[in-house]
């Protein structure tokens, strides 16, 4: 909008400027064809003063200070129009011969005139000065309306053209607004595209970003694989170290025991940090899916008490049944899956899981009756590794896995004193249900 202000201010300019110089060059003409009939007209007289014998025919030049007044003045006298009355007009010396001049000067009446002038030469060699003036403000009223005529145009055309900008910009951006929302699509999922445009301008974006999107997807296929192989290739030279670790215990070199403990834990901490990864970077990219939360936490409690520490514990469901989540199911589980093992292996009697929902949040919360975890340390226990009890096996990943998973579906993970005694973890998405 300001450029075409800019243009249009520029515009005026010249406008007006080309008008000033037509007024110019039209009065000059005009004043030129009456200078050249007045000489046309010229005599001298048997006292020697000029004669006009055939004087231009105007009505101003017969109104004293009428506006229009000429002057023919020679060494021996001079000849005024009428419109002149008493006064006269400033004499040049320096006037032309050859052609005619106009330029501004000082009038009869104090007023700023434009004065055309030549010196022409009589049949018997005398020199006469021919001089036509005419009043200035004409002139310079012409050319103020004229400039505030077309400022008001100019400004009118200013509105127009802005509108007509606007409007042209709305249009030629629309494809791009239906662009931006498809987008949305293509962040959730890795398998989304962008359709084909009905603009030739448009599909070269549509192809670029598709082509992108394969490429990330081709990418995010690669790393899961990466992390599957790992994952599996490793299994079987873990299994070998913690049969060494064991018969090294049991021949007595607790040291070397121990220190191929550490290396397991180790390796199997780069291994759950890669899975989880990837399993982020999945989840960042699939769109939402609907979970049962009662089925998926049931099905996590059965396994769950088959290990030895679960078959001692109880567990207590508070759960709605019909209750969903926004989430796939594999996530929920994993998410789920990775607190309640922490709760197992910390519980001594007692683990609870309830759930909440309202119309536009859900929360999850799972406690346990164990040891706890100070509210300065919760912090440290939801860092990648962060382990506040090392005498448990573990590889101090489990809250941290579950704390990026939650953060990866649009939720948050709270942890606060349970009222069992131990730890209270809490998940919510949505806004909160308070």
């Amino acid at each position: 909008m300001a450029a075409i202000l800019l243009a249009l201010a520029v515009a005026w300019l010249f406008m007006t400027l080309l008008f000033e110089h037509h007024l110019e060059r039209r009065l000059q003409a005009e004043m030129t064809r009456d200078g050249l009939r007045l000489v046309a007209g010229l005599a001298i007289g048997p006292d020697g003063a000029p004669q006009i014998e055939r004087p231009p025919v105007d009505s101003r030049l017969e109104t004293p200070a009428g506006g229009y007044y000429w002057e023919v003045s020679t060494a021996s006298g001079a000849l005024r129009s009428r419109s002149l009355w008493d006064a006269d007009l400033r004499r040049s010396a320096a006037a032309p011969s050859d052609h005619w001049r106009l330029q501004r000067a000082a009038g009869p009446y104090g007023q700023e005139v434009s004065i055309l002038e030549r010196r022409v030469e009589l049949g018997d060699g005398r020199l006469a000065l021919v001089q036509l003036a005419l009043d200035a403000a004409p002139l310079a009223s012409a050319r103020a309306e004229f400039g505030r005529e077309l400022g008001a145009f100019l400004a009118v055309l200013w509105l127009v053209l802005s509108a007509a900008a606007w409007l042209q910009v709305r249009l030629g951006l629309r494809p791009l607004g239906r662009v931006r929302s498809e987008l949305a699509a293509l962040r959730e999922s890795a398998s989304a595209r962008l359709p084909e445009s009905h603009l030739r301008e448009v599909q070269p974006l549509v192809d670029s970003i598709n082509a992108l999107a394969d490429a990330r997807e081709r990418d995010l296929a690669v790393a899961r694989q990466r992390a599957a192989d790992l994952a599996h290739g490793l299994k079987t030279p873990l299994a070998a170290m913690a049969a060494q670790s064991r018969r090294a215990r049991e021949a007595g070199a607790q040291q070397a025991a121990e220190g191929l403990d550490r290396a397991i834990a180790a390796i199997r901490r780069a291994i759950e940090a890669e899975l989880a990864r990837a399993r982020i970077a999945v989840i960042r990219r699939q769109p939402g899916g609907s979970a049962a939360v009662r089925d998926t936490v049931e099905r996590l409690l059965t396994v769950l008490e088959q290990t030895d520490r679960g078959g001692e514990l109880a567990f207590t469901l508070d759960i709605p049944a019909g209750l969903q989540l926004a989430l796939q199911p594999d996530d929920l589980s994993e998410i789920l899956g990775a607190v309640l093992e922490n709760a197992v292996r910390y519980a001594r009697r007692q683990v609870r899981v309830s759930a909440t929902a309202g119309p536009q949040w859900a929360r999850v919360s799972i406690e346990d009756d164990g040891p706890g975890i100070a509210a300065e340390h919760a912090r440290d226990a939801l860092a990648r590794g962060g382990r506040l009890d090392e005498a448990n096996e573990g590889s101090g990943l489990g809250l941290a896995i579950a704390r990026e998973l939650t953060e990866a579906t649009g939720g948050t993970i709270t942890m606060s004193r349970a009222a069992l005694g131990g730890l209270k973890v809490e998940f919510c998405w949505g806004p909160s249900g308070d």
